[in-house]
């Protein structure tokens, strides 16, 4: 029998949300209390043409909606806000 099946295209239930920075750098970052290691993406790479390499080292996937980020690097809270995010939205923060 060939039975039933579903295609699912695009990525409609994923989103991405990638930090900017003067320069490269660690930082720590809290989406909703959980805890990601990544760095950030050079500003000026990616001021040059509005676009970013997204990698699993600077980007993070996140469901679509509202979450708490908070950014800490060396130690200190640089960002401490409320977002949200589209399906399928890459967000980019400026730091």
């Amino acid at each position: 029998g060939v039975g039933s099946y579903s295609i699912t295209t695009g990525l409609a239930d994923k989103s991405e949300i990638s930090f900017v920075t003067d320069k490269k750098q660690n930082i720590t970052v809290a989406i909703d209390g959980q805890q990601y290691e990544v760095k950030t993406v050079k500003l000026k790479d990616y001021r040059k043409d509005r676009s970013l390499k997204r990698t699993v080292e600077n980007t993070i996937e996140i469901t679509p909606g509202k979450h708490d980020v908070k950014v800490t690097l060396d130690g200190s809270v640089i960002y401490n806000q409320g977002i949200f995010v589209s399906a399928g939205e890459s967000k980019v923060v400026e730091l």
